[in-house]
């Protein structure tokens, strides 16, 4: 029954937790969504990032209320293994690892998002706004990778880096749980 359990407050962890961060990555960058996505957003996130930002002010410009949200909505899903026996310790790494984990995805789906739409219409409605998301990473690769033939292939770097950074994350993470 505890695997069931699990999937469902991840799922629901999951979404909660990545519009969150997608509203906080907008709000650092300074991108406005288009109407309906941006409805979509803050009807899903104003009941938990309105009561935060009376605890947790804005500084140096950024809305630190969505960030931590997401950390506890993370925290919050992983407390379920406090049933299968982990203690509190095991559980604030395991939200922090899987916290990580929920940016790297995220950066690796709207990577994943900009090819199809360069491929399939380049010009279509979402397509500024998801490339707008994701230049903050492409842009310092592409001024080292020039491109291969017309090609631009710093998306597909891009993601075999942030790979990288997951499962170095997942040996340090590895590394934590075992010394515990």
């Amino acid at each position: 029954m505890l695997p069931i359990l699990q999937l469902i407050v991840d799922t629901v962890a999951g979404v909660l937790g990545g519009v969150l961060l997608l509203r906080f990555w907008m709000q650092v960058i300074r991108v406005r969504p288009p109407a309906s996505i941006g409805q979509f957003i803050f009807t899903l996130s104003d009941w938990l990032v309105r009561p935060l930002r009376r605890v947790v002010p804005g500084m140096g410009g950024y809305d630190w209320a969505s960030l931590i949200g997401a950390f506890l909505v993370v925290l919050v899903a992983s407390a379920v293994m406090l049933l299968a026996g982990w203690t509190g310790q095991q559980v604030f790494l395991y939200a922090l690892y899987r916290i990580l984990n929920w940016i790297i995805y995220g950066f690796m789906g709207l990577l994943i998002i900009e090819v199809i739409f360069s491929w399939i219409n380049p010009h279509a409605p979402l397509a500024p706004f998801v490339r707008a998301l994701t230049d903050p990473l492409l842009r310092p690769l592409r001024r080292v990778i020039p491109p291969l033939g017309g090609l631009d292939i710093t998306v597909l770097v891009a993601v075999v880096l942030l790979q990288i950074i997951q499962y170095l994350l997942r040996q340090g993470f590895g590394q934590a749980f075992v010394m515990m």
